[in-house]
């Protein structure tokens, strides 16, 4: 309900530090509640979900239910092979029923994802994501002021909103919405539609600031929208550990997803900003040739290092001072099981302390 502890957190909360993310199990659901418990006491502002293998939706609904104040989000939903409204009746229950702590990542996926896994035509993703988010906000706005439903876009065109179908207006903020981005075209489509961005793993600091912000800015520009109400998420990895065993540990699971996502052409461009296009061209033909258990070893500790920050826990924080701050204003932890409660609250409370742009979504109807 509006000025409940929960919406004020995500609307009005000023002066905010960096906002640290962790991921919730999607595997066993019975891991969920206790792991949601936990990180709201850790102090995690929020948790949670990625789109791999398992629904990313029932973990949040489970999560809601066992917390008061940590966000709830998907990292991404991939939004072609769903409709506008499918996605706005799941947002929709999860907002009401979290009090106003959700938050929708939405992602285009690759085009082989969207034609090969999901079966779906192909067209170019910036234009028809921009519109899929301006669909999703006038059925929103149909649920909750009671208006006419008439919206005709480009690629999606829905009138039809009768009384049996509508939920109940919540008196909440409208839904947040985040969209991942990694070209020109989709950075200015989030800066221009939509309340924050979902930068790529495998981007480095150098990409941000060069490619990312400008592209971002310039879509400020077009949409006439606030850079303090707006989240910039991640950018990189973080590795780290109790001690440098448990470092080098997660930087080997950062080499394998470096050349994972590397051998991947659209993100070939982040490769070539760093002279590393060769690297990315090799990498693409090991994937085609199913080599995926060597890509990792064409990955060296410098080309991961641009991709991440990594310490002990004992440093981290200023790891990723150096490596996010000023730029992202939030960012993904994860730490190693069996950490203690109390070690993991010390660092989260270290990073709150890194100074950022974002205050908070202006989620307006």
């Amino acid at each position: 309900m509006p000025g409940t502890a929960a919406s004020w957190h995500r609307i009005e909360k000023g002066g905010l530090g960096m906002r640290v993310f962790t991921m919730l199990p999607l595997r066993h659901w019975r891991d969920v509640e206790p792991a949601a418990r936990e990180a709201e006491a850790v102090g995690f502002d929020a948790v949670m979900t990625v789109e791999l293998g398992h629904d990313v939706f029932t973990p949040l609904a489970m999560a809601a239910l066992v917390t008061r104040r940590v966000e709830l989000t998907p990292s991404i939903v991939v939004a072609f092979p769903r409709s506008p409204t499918v996605i706005a009746h799941q947002a929709w229950d999860l907002q009401a029923n979290s009090d106003g702590r959700f938050v929708l990542g939405l992602g285009s996926q690759v085009r082989g994802h969207n034609e090969r896994r999901f079966g779906i035509p192909w067209t170019a993703p910036a234009p028809r994501l921009k519109d899929y988010v301006c669909a999703l906000r006038a059925v929103w706005r149909c649920w909750e002021t009671r208006g006419k439903l008439n919206y005709q876009g480009t690629h999606y065109k829905i009138s039809l909103m009768t009384p049996d179908f509508s939920p109940e207006p919540t008196g909440l903020p409208m839904v947040p919405v985040a969209i991942s981005a990694v070209g020109e075209a989709m950075l200015r489509v989030a800066g221009e539609v939509a309340d924050g961005v979902r930068l790529h793993p495998i981007c480095s600091r150098k990409y941000l600031e060069q490619v990312c912000l400008p592209q971002i800015a310039e879509g400020w520009r077009r949409g006439g929208r606030a850079r303090e109400h707006f989240d910039i998420h991640g950018g990189g990895f973080v590795a780290t550990g109790p001690d440098d065993a448990a470092v080098a540990r997660a930087m080997e699971e950062v080499r394998r997803r470096v050349a994972f996502y590397g051998s991947t052409r659209s993100y070939l461009p982040i490769l070539a900003l760093h002279g590393l296009e060769d690297l990315g061209l090799k990498l693409h033909r090991m994937s085609i040739e199913g080599r995926w258990a060597e890509m990792a070893g064409e990955i060296s500790d410098d080309v991961a290092r641009i991709f991440a920050a990594c310490g002990t826990y004992d440093t981290i924080a200023a790891e990723i001072a150096d490596r996010f701050g000023g730029v992202a204003d939030s960012i993904d932890l994860h730490f190693a099981p069996g950490t203690p409660a109390g070690l993991q609250r010390e660092i989260v409370v270290d990073i709150h302390r890194i100074p950022i742009g974002f205050t908070g979504f202006k989620a307006n109807w």
